[in-house]
């Protein structure tokens, strides 16, 4: 379901991992004063099977001295992510943030979703998308598979771009096998831990956080940091 820049207001942030952690605190505080609101919508899907409550703990005691308070969204299932109060809870909302689990079950529970439906409006009009991890992963289509690093299909709101999370601590064979089977007409991005790659409306590309983000693209790498807008990406 792809989402032409066109149609957007919204800024979206892919973050590679360690959400909610020291080295974010200025990128979620700049997320924050794009939204133009003081409450995030903390949906912990992709941890449905990982403590959920755990990860909504960490984002309430992470956005508090930011000055936001955290809803939490409890969709771990199909079902609620069918829940017409949910989705219009979401559309109406001015940051999302998906956290950080399993990218298979996540995709399941959103995909052609009354949920997904939702985000896709909001951001479309103007709110904050966040997403880490596996969410940041399931996002874009093609989809690094995180059963052995090659692709599968993902939801699409950015096309052509696959995200690699945790790039620079995971398992070098994995990350390998993702560059060697990178369909010719996509890009792989690497996204390090606590580290973003920020799209602001427009299709502005920035990097954001304390490690880097790697652009694999024609068999060539390069690697940015904080503060980089140099990126050609859709």
């Amino acid at each position: 379901m792809s989402t032409p820049e066109s149609e957007v207001a919204g800024t979206l942030a892919l973050v590679g991992g360690g959400e909610w952690q020291e080295g974010t605190r200025d990128l979620d505080a700049a997320l924050l004063e794009a939204s133009g609101g003081n409450e995030v919508l903390v949906l912990p899907t992709a941890a449905a099977y990982e403590h959920p409550n755990r990860v909504v703990d960490a984002a309430t005691k992470h956005f508090a001295p930011l000055g936001a308070t955290v809803r939490s969204l409890p969709v771990l299932h199909r079902t609620e992510a069918e829940s017409a109060e949910i989705s219009e809870t979401v559309r109406d909302a001015r940051f999302v943030y998906f956290a950080d689990g399993s990218p298979l079950h996540l995709r399941s529970v959103l995909k052609g979703s009354a949920l997904f439906d939702a985000v896709l409006a909001a951001y479309r009009s103007g709110a904050v998308l966040a997403a880490s991890g596996a969410g940041a992963t399931v996002l874009c289509d093609p989809m690094v598979d995180p059963r052995g690093g090659a692709y599968t299909v993902g939801l699409g709101v950015v096309e052509g771009v696959a995200i690699f999370p945790y790039h620079g601590s995971a398992a070098g064979h994995l990350r390998e096998r993702s560059i060697d089977l990178l369909p010719a007409n996509a890009i792989l991005v690497g996204i390090d831990e606590q580290t973003a790659l920020v799209r602001r409306p427009g299709a502005r590309w920035s990097v954001a956080g304390t490690g880097a983000v790697t652009v694999y693209r024609d068999g060539k790498a390069s690697e940015l940091r904080a503060g980089s807008d140099a990126l050609d990406l859709p």
